[in-house]
């Protein structure tokens, strides 16, 4: 086995159990929104919750709220809660700070005692944030077809295939994105949890940023130098398309930090 296939093959080793086992959670989370809005579908209850709805709360909320408040907005819940969102791009960032972590306890040095180029250390970095970001995604449109195919009470309008795969692209776009920029902090760290601290203060600075912009005027100025601003599930619930501009935005960002990644990991001192 040649030497990037081999350090490949390690890194996806090391974090199967976290993949699968994420992966395993959102399939059966799925399928829990799906007996969820069945349950709420036969009782009626949409149409009473829409029916007390006051005027002006419709108003403020737009259509988002009609469309959040049926059988398809339920079993879409999970592309967007935030605790969804939160803990995949946890993952992403965990998964990209790994060179930090082999950089921390020594392994890089037995690595390149091999005859492997540098830029294999971040370019299997990449490779492995991508196949986790397909197979835990992947899983999660799985459980929500499961769930429809199996247990969706009849008369029930689903979701469109055009609107899951959608919502899984942006979620994964905002994986990506995350991964990038903690994958370019981790090849110039030489700690982990130091890599991880400053993505995590990073990205909650940036979802803050994003939520006062929505909600406070003068804010909003600044509010597109968060990603989270690229990121507009609710927009693909009430019948949008994926905005080209987020596409090339969060893309951009993920593209940028992959190749300042590989460009400072390729300068720096790894002695210890």
């Amino acid at each position: 086995m040649s030497g990037p296939i081999f350090l490949l093959a390690h890194s996806l080793k090391r974090m199967r159990t976290l993949v699968l086992s994420m992966g395993a959670l959102l399939c059966a989370f799925q399928i829990l929104m799906v007996v969820v809005a069945g349950s709420i579908q036969r009782s009626g209850a949409f149409q009473q919750l829409s029916a007390l709805l006051p005027p002006f709360a419709r108003e403020m909320m737009g259509p988002s709220i009609a469309m959040f408040m049926s059988f398809a907005g339920i079993v879409c819940l999970g592309y967007f809660h935030v605790a969804v969102m939160g803990s995949l791009v946890g993952l992403s960032v965990a998964i990209a700070t790994v060179p930090a972590s082999e950089v921390e306890t020594g392994f890089i040095d037995l690595i390149l005692s091999r005859p492997l180029a540098r830029h294999w250390i971040i370019t299997r970095s990449i490779v492995a944030g991508i196949l986790a970001i397909a197979v835990v995604l992947g899983l999660m449109m799985l459980g929500t077809w499961m769930g429809l195919a199996m247990l969706a009470p009849k008369g029930a309008a689903w979701p469109s295939a055009d609107l899951i795969l959608s919502l899984a692209m942006n979620l994964g776009l905002l994986m990506l994105c995350w991964s990038g920029v903690a994958l370019a902090i981790a090849s110039a760290a030489r700690r982990r949890s130091v890599a991880g601290a400053s993505v995590a203060v990073l990205a909650l600075a940036s979802f803050l940023l994003d939520y006062v912009g929505r909600l406070w005027r003068p804010a909003e100025s600044a509010a597109w130098l968060s990603p989270f601003r690229y990121y507009s599930p609710m927009d693909l619930v009430i019948g949008g398309r994926l905005p080209l501009k987020n596409v090339a935005v969060l893309g951009g960002i993920a593209m940028a930090g992959f190749l300042a990644a590989q460009l400072l990991f390729s300068r720096r001192d790894i002695s210890h």
